[in-house]
């Protein structure tokens, strides 16, 4: 049974303004990525259903998000039929995103009230899922409609409250412009986390000279070394935060680390 309600959930979305998501098929990697998210800050993770074993993978790390994880709300993302959606729900999912508005889903979710977000394309989809009661709409795919669809929606239906996802990236610019445009919290996932790169450097793009120089000395007080590298050294607008984790650093100074660059 879900921990939270449809209207915490929505409202701790509006409240943190992102929601990161994330899949892999090994537990214990599961729970590392959902740690180091809670570390930094966040306090919702969408899992995606991908995979063969992904419903396992999600009752295993939902049970140490209960118990060793105060206050994450975990929920369930790529569901496409009411069948994965009630077994995720029996699972603890608190709630549930869909790639296309499926009304099956709809009506499994409003009968145990539980938050749900309908993947839309075009102003009828939009109307069509909030008759359902969709709170919060997935714009997707966010990177083929862009800012734009969304100011765009948002005058005849400024009621209307989005979530893009695909599309959106952890650049100043890009958030920026996401924002600007009226939604109401942002879906990231690879750009935002990646287990998959083998290089011991990982930059954050930010765009703007004076603000990664500013990070750069906020680091330096707070005991963390970060490289601000600005124009000329990257083109104008590319502006970006150097940082080298390796083996050698703890758990502790990762941590340190996540929380400072989610405060920032």
């Amino acid at each position: 049974m879900a921990q939270y309600s449809r209207i915490q959930v929505i409202q701790k979305m509006e409240d943190t303004g992102m929601v990161p998501l994330f899949y892999h098929e090994d537990i214990s990697v599961a729970k590392d990525v959902l740690k180091a998210c809670y570390d930094g800050g966040a306090r919702l993770m969408e899992f995606t259903n991908r995979g063969d074993f992904a419903l396992e993978v999600f009752s295993e790390i939902i049970k140490y998000s209960i118990s060793e994880l105060p206050g994450m709300i975990l929920g369930v993302g790529s569901i496409t039929d009411a069948k994965a959606a009630s077994q995720y729900m029996l699972a603890g999912a608190n709630f549930v995103v869909t790639p296309v508005f499926r009304e099956d889903i709809a009506r499994i979710c409003n009968r145990r009230k539980l938050m749900w977000s309908a993947g839309c394309s075009s102003l009828t989809e939009i109307a069509t899922a909030e008759e359902f009661g969709c709170e919060l709409i997935k714009l997707f795919p966010a990177d083929v409609l862009g800012p734009g669809f969304v100011k765009s929606i948002k005058g005849p239906q400024p009621w209307t409250s989005v979530m893009p996802t695909g599309g959106v990236s952890m650049e100043y610019d890009n958030l920026k412009s996401w924002f600007d445009s009226g939604v109401t919290c942002v879906g990231i996932g690879s750009k935002l986390i990646s287990i998959d790169s083998i290089t011991p450097i990982q930059t954050i793009t930010v765009g703007c000279p004076k603000k990664v120089k500013n990070i750069q000395e906020r680091a330096l007080h707070d005991g963390l070394f970060i490289q601000a590298i600005r124009y000329p050294t990257v083109p104008k607008n590319n502006d970006l935060l150097r940082i080298n984790i390796t083996s050698g650093h703890t758990k502790p100074q990762i941590s340190k680390l996540l929380t400072f660059l989610s405060r920032v």
